[in-house]
């Protein structure tokens, strides 16, 4: 198509799939709102589920956990699942976008966007 442009072919189709990531990564950043991941501490007592974001949207604690006078220790199951339920969107994030970025030939681990 290009051809007698010598290096802008290369520079017009580059633009294009530059054009084409653009619009996969603002469709993954939506999709990553309805992604859920679950986050639990205490033999599962506590779970927190969230979005691939890491936006918090649920938390489930089991009853039996509130019979002791131990509040410490309920405030910390539900910060560890809070905390496993964030690292798990996070994991899941980067899947995702390496999913999306594994055709471009981009590095290894060279996270996007910049």
């Amino acid at each position: 198509m290009l051809k007698g442009l010598g290096n802008l072919g290369d520079m017009a189709k580059m633009m294009k799939t530059a054009q084409d990531m653009q619009g996969k990564m603002a469709q993954m950043q939506d999709e990553m709102h309805t992604i859920m991941v679950t986050g639990e501490s205490g033999a599962g007592l506590v779970k927190a589920t969230a979005t691939a974001k890491g936006e918090l949207t649920a938390l489930n604690i089991d009853q039996s956990i509130f019979s002791g006078d131990d509040k410490e220790v309920v405030e910390d199951l539900i910060l560890a699942a809070i905390k496993d339920a964030q690292e798990k969107a996070s994991e899941r994030a980067q899947e995702e976008m390496s999913k999306l970025t594994q055709g471009l030939g981009l590095p290894p681990g060279m996270n996007l966007p910049f």
